[in-house]
């Protein structure tokens, strides 16, 4: 059953979960560093940050563990932490495959005149880049016996599962959130057979969208943080209350992950974090029928996703993906990109929420 809560219950919720991501993100680290399980970087201006510890988000699920255990009457807020958890769970395996080495790519410096191409990049004179596709390597030899090219440096490159192997893990979670049967309307429209679809192609976006969006100190925590408690504000200004309890659960998470994660970051959330982060956040939007302004308010994101394929598909070119790495590759600073897209997406869901009010 659903309990509705007060506004000093919800108070308490986003306390208690506030101060047990704080905690269990401290323990976490303190695990994480005496077990070397760190972050290799492989984008280039990043190589200063190997040997921070990832998977920090494990802590999140100690947390939504917490929750479940004193919030279990409450079927919503059961649901929501239960569909986190096991997104959670996917990602750690994600994360616990990729300590083991798949290879080692050679970073090369164009020591040349004259712009030259590797792969599928024109390289700038002095400019540094990773040999990774197969078209790269195999030019890369050629381009070092010419003498247009100098090794400075090599990165550890792990092993992932495969795109399938991914899709069917994402397709799974939103199974089991379709199967709940929580989900029949959406939007103001009835489901019906279409729920589990529905269901299914929102976890999966969600999940790769603020996936993508993690490779900056705070970056995710503090987009995810920002969109859930816009929502929450949304759903307190329109008298839609029951949008708030979820919305406070990710808010409190992403506030207590980035007292360590801000710039500069002492851990990384790893994949464990981002499909935490992801799936609940999609949870949170189709349990409490919030599609327009959820989307809206993870713009940036989405935003990121769309720049990325049109790179994958070759309508573009990025000289490194996703979008945020390229702005930094140019010389923009960490620091600057994150205060961007924070901003940004502070103004994407200003524009949704006024849209309410005036439009709507």
């Amino acid at each position: 059953m659903v309990i509705r809560m007060n506004n000093g219950e919800m108070l308490i919720l986003f306390l208690i979960t506030l101060i047990a991501t704080i905690f269990f993100t401290w323990y976490v680290k303190r695990i994480l560093l005496k077990a070397r399980i760190a972050d290799s970087p492989i984008v280039s201006e990043h190589r200063h940050k190997s040997g921070t510890p990832t998977m920090g988000g494990i802590a999140f699920l100690f947390s939504i563990s917490l929750i479940i255990s004193l919030y279990y009457r409450n079927t919503e807020i059961l649901i929501f932490s239960f569909i986190m958890l096991t997104g959670g769970i996917v990602g750690m395996v994600d994360d616990l495959i990729g300590l083991k080495i798949k290879e080692i790519q050679k970073i090369v410096v164009n020591i040349s005149k004259e712009v030259i191409t590797l792969g599928r990049l024109d390289v700038q004179p002095q400019e540094e880049v990773r040999v990774a596709t197969p078209k790269a390597k195999s030019e890369v030899d050629e381009l070092l016996k010419e003498g247009k090219v100098e090794v400075v440096g090599e990165v550890p490159i792990k092993t992932e599962p495969g795109e399938l192997e991914k899709i069917i893990c994402q397709i799974a979670i939103g199974l089991f959130l379709g199967l709940t049967g929580a989900i029949t309307t959406l939007g103001g429209f009835q489901l019906g057979i279409l729920a589990i679809p529905v269901v299914i192609i929102a976890v999966i976006g969600c999940i790769n969208s603020v996936n993508l969006i993690d490779g900056m100190d705070g970056l995710a925590a503090g987009i995810v943080g920002i969109a859930s408690i816009s929502c929450c504000i949304y759903g307190y200004l329109f008298g839609q209350m029951n949008v708030i309890p979820p919305f406070l659960i990710l808010a409190a998470i992403c506030l207590g992950f980035l007292v360590f994660n801000k710039y500069p970051a002492s851990i990384f959330m790893g994949d464990t974090g981002s499909f935490v982060l992801g799936t609940g956040y999609a949870a949170a939007v189709l349990l409490t029928d919030l599609p327009y302004f959820g989307v809206v308010a993870l713009g940036v994101p989405i935003i990121s996703v769309v720049v990325s394929l049109l790179h994958r598909v070759h309508i573009i070119k990025l000289p490194v993906e996703p979008l945020h790495h390229t702005l930094n590759h140019y010389g923009m600073s960490e620091v600057k990109i994150i205060l961007t897209y924070w901003g940004s997406t502070i103004i994407f869901c200003a524009i949704g929420i006024l849209a309410k009010m005036y439009l709507f």
